[in-house]
């Protein structure tokens, strides 16, 4: 059973849609670090619905610029061309995976709302700890992506994962170990497996994959994967959203002490998260959800 679990899983990935060419070569051409914001201007302006999310998100509430902002070029000089490869990755991923019928046990305004909270205090608590501002938005990906691999045991064992989730209830115990139980297969393999078919890599990758096995991990994107196991818990210990997951892990004491970020300030990002999640939404609009 448990073979045919992962069988299946596996051919699910498999018959996802690729991501868009463009966005494929956007990610492309990012890696090179000698990249230009008019070789990415090249690339964006091929396809005429990835550049006017990048012009529609730029001129939202959730950078506040203020000044209209309608040259491509000036927009990707203005957020950076690591800030334009996530807008294009996060936007074409939700594109990809945003509608209802990829939703069965899980509620999918629960489970975008879940998402977004963890990629806002992700980012939040990413700038306290004052690390480079063009890092923030993989931050932000990072977290609003990490609950992915939840879709596809969602949609390809549908009468199992509900199953899963009454387990978690019942026995209170974490998503993550009643899906192991359950399935033999927790929603950080099944993402590792959605990032592999997508050749997605770095922070995302990485927090995806990790993000409730922190003492597993050794590469080199630690200070992101613990970053987004706080905001992860953060967000499921203030409820806001819902990831299927009510008696989440406690995380290890030194997780706190490592991104030198004291449990007790969490108190403070309860209204900001709230108002950046109300900025933000304009993702999930954008991306079909």
């Amino acid at each position: 059973m448990a073979g045919d679990n992962l069988s299946r899983v596996k051919d699910y990935i498999r018959s996802m849609p690729a991501l868009p060419t463009t966005v494929a070569k956007v990610l492309e051409v990012c890696n090179n670090p000698k990249t230009s914001p008019v070789d990415l201007d090249r690339v964006i302006s091929l396809d005429p619905v990835l550049m006017g999310r990048v012009l529609k998100l730029i001129n939202s509430a959730y950078y506040g610029l203020g000044n209209q902002i309608t040259s491509l070029v000036r927009a990707i000089i203005m957020l950076g061309i690591n800030t334009v490869k996530n807008l294009a990755l996060s936007t074409a991923i939700l594109d990809r995976f945003g509608g209802k019928g990829e939703f069965r046990a899980l509620n999918m305004e629960g489970f975008w709302r879940h998402s977004l909270c963890v990629g806002v205090t992700a980012k939040l608590i990413a700038r306290r700890r004052g690390v480079d501002p063009k890092t923030l938005e993989e931050y932000f990906a990072a977290g609003l992506l990490h609950d992915i691999g939840k879709i596809p045991l969602n949609n390809a064992l549908a009468d199992a994962y509900v199953r899963t989730m009454g387990l978690a209830d019942m026995e209170r115990v974490s998503l993550r170990l009643a899906e192991k139980r359950v399935v033999d297969l927790d929603h950080g393999e099944s993402g590792a497996m959605v990032a592999e078919a997508w050749k997605l890599d770095g922070p995302i990758a990485d927090s995806i994959r990790w993000h409730h096995d922190l003492g597993a991990y050794e590469g080199p994107n630690r200070q992101a994967v613990l970053t987004v196991a706080v905001a992860n818990y953060f967000a499921n210990r203030e409820e806001i959203g819902f990831s299927g997951d009510r008696y989440p892990e406690k995380l290890p004491g030194e997780v706190w002490e490592e991104l030198d970020f004291p449990k007790a300030l969490l108190e403070e990002l309860e209204q900001p998260v709230n108002q950046e999640i109300e900025k933000a939404k304009i993702f999930l609009k954008m991306g079909g959800v």
